[in-house]
């Protein structure tokens, strides 16, 4: 999710009167809107002000600096624990002009509390749920066939049910995805096996040095993926000794967005084509100020 696994993410977002430090004096920007898309942002990297009971304060800052749509956490997260109260987070999105058009949750709920984690999203206003990985077995970066068979077709059930109940379903990239399964990556195993109905993608841009490049795959796969989650790539940058178990493979350091060697138009011109909906940045707030700074001088 972010340039380190979600649950080895230990930097804490900046809060408060740090963060309103690195807002503008004046009153909101006007948002800029690449692809004709608001700028959206990921709250994990956030989660820390929304333990804290700031939700509201996360909204303002984000919305001051000139982001539209905010991807949530589901309650079962525990830093999300206190969006449960559906009516209260919609209104606090909407006090600050914001809207949540997507979530990330866990595979733990998508079996064992599917309806409730359904109707949480959609009482938010949501049309996509997605989860981080399908975390099929892997051993010493290596699955089985028999393992990515039988995750897929449980994720086909479960997007079923969420198509039913209009929410469009989404896969991420984490440790399970980008492992190998028979001299292939998993992942573009997964593509193949997945329903393209009933499950989209959410490209991961850290995880591109194991993934591959974002532009083959949104022009090898037209209407396949649905968002991408926006970190700052520098490819010259010496890889790192690959992770452990549970995270998403070697990442580079943090950099910000439109400061890496990235280029970034022809991502987001591939986007169009390949029909993604939303982006969102997922990275410390001050890389977050600096990527939506860059964002909004794209023309594309």
């Amino acid at each position: 999710m972010t340039a380190i696994s979600r649950r080895e993410f230990v930097r804490k977002s900046t809060g408060g009167a740090a963060a309103a430090a690195l807002l503008p004096m004046a009153a909101p920007e006007a948002r800029a809107n690449p692809l004709g898309l608001p700028i959206g942002s990921q709250t994990w990297p956030h989660r820390q002000r929304i333990k804290d009971g700031d939700f509201a304060g996360l909204c303002r800052d984000m919305a001051a600096l000139g982001i539209g749509d905010v991807e949530l956490c589901s309650p079962a997260y525990a830093e999300f624990g206190s969006l449960a109260d559906t009516k209260m987070t919609r209104k606090v999105l909407g006090d600050h002009g914001l809207k949540s058009s997507s979530a990330h949750v866990t595979m733990e709920e998508l079996r064992t509390r599917r309806d409730e984690v359904i109707a949480w999203a959609r009482d938010i206003g949501m049309t996509q749920i997605g989860t981080a990985t399908l975390a099929g077995p892997v051993k010493d970066g290596v699955t089985t066939m028999d393992a990515v068979k039988k995750a897929a077709d449980e994720y086909n059930a479960i997007a079923e049910s969420a198509a039913r109940a209009g929410l469009q379903q989404f896969l991420h990239d984490e440790g399970f995805e980008m492992s190998k399964v028979e001299g292939r990556l998993t992942y573009e195993v997964l593509l193949e096996r997945l329903d393209p109905k009933l499950v989209k993608m959410q490209f991961q841009m850290s995880a591109m040095r194991v993934v591959g490049d974002p532009v083959t795959y949104f022009t090898k796969h037209p209407g396949r993926f649905i968002s991408m989650h926006l970190q700052g790539v520098d490819l010259k940058a010496p890889m790192p000794s690959p992770g452990g178990p549970g995270r998403s493979g070697p990442r580079p350091p943090q950099v910000a967005v439109g400061k890496d060697s990235l280029d970034w138009p022809r991502i987001f011109a591939a986007a169009r084509t390949g029909g993604v909906r939303n982006y969102f940045l997922e990275q410390s707030w001050e890389l977050t100020v600096q990527g939506v700074a860059y964002l909004k001088t794209l023309a594309v």
